[in-house]
């Protein structure tokens, strides 16, 4: 199943359109809209996950490196849903993700020139900031192909299903503050990338106002009005 000619932003915005529509029934519509949303994520996740091992790979086999693609593979699929084990020679990475009707294994290789691959679509400057604070900005980047309120609603909906995952659920049992800077700092790249999003820096920055100077007269000006 693949979602065409609209993107998942799109279609789940419809589908909490028409729901009312189907059913008098709040608590059915919003049950409903919430499996087929999760359904939606479920397989975007797979579909991303399948590209990045089809077109790209890991530079290195390091543990830190593998650390960090387990710890975006879990915050998608769940922990226990997820086991990697690297080749001994180094050249790959055996994954396999348990989904609900199946699992799901593929190999992701190590190529030392990932990092060298040029990205096809570029980010433009994405700055965003919250109404209560509107002088305090984040420095993000957005695809050049993603409009600002597309990019806007995505961001929106990465931060609720960064909330409801296991790392969320954890960050929040830990006390951690469910706020948009805690989401920005703990929310694993590649679910930020998958929808056309990256982050610059972690940590906003205050609007700053220019002020300008007046414009200094020339000297040919001043020796003519001495």
């Amino acid at each position: 199943m693949k979602i065409k000619g609209m993107n998942e932003a799109q279609f789940l915005a419809l589908l909490q359109k028409v729901l009312p529509k189907a059913t008098k029934d709040p608590q059915l519509a919003t049950a409903i809209y919430d499996e087929v949303a999760k359904e939606v994520r479920l397989l975007r996740h797979v579909e991303a996950f399948e590209k990045f091992c089809e077109t790209s790979g890991l530079p290195n086999a390091e543990p830190e490196t593998v650390a960090e693609l387990q710890s975006e593979l879990v915050a998608q699929f769940g922990e226990e849903n997820v086991a990697i084990t690297p080749d001994e020679d180094g050249a790959g990475v055996a994954v396999e993700i348990a989904l609900p009707e199946r699992t799901m294994s593929h190999r992701v290789k190590v190529d030392p020139t990932v990092l060298e691959e040029e990205v096809k679509i570029p980010f433009v400057p994405f700055p965003v900031a919250l109404p209560a604070d509107p002088e305090l900005v984040w420095l993000l980047a957005r695809q050049e192909n993603l409009g600002p309120d597309e990019a806007a609603r995505a961001l929106v909906k990465i931060e609720e299903e960064f909330w409801a995952s296991k790392k969320g659920q954890q960050l929040q049992r830990e006390n951690v503050e469910k706020t948009f800077a805690e989401f920005i700092v703990n929310v694993p790249a590649l679910a930020l990338t998958e929808s056309g999003l990256k982050r610059h820096y972690k940590e906003p920055e205050t609007l700053k106002t220019l002020r300008l100077l007046a414009p200094a007269k020339s000297s040919a000006l001043v020796e003519a009005g001495a």
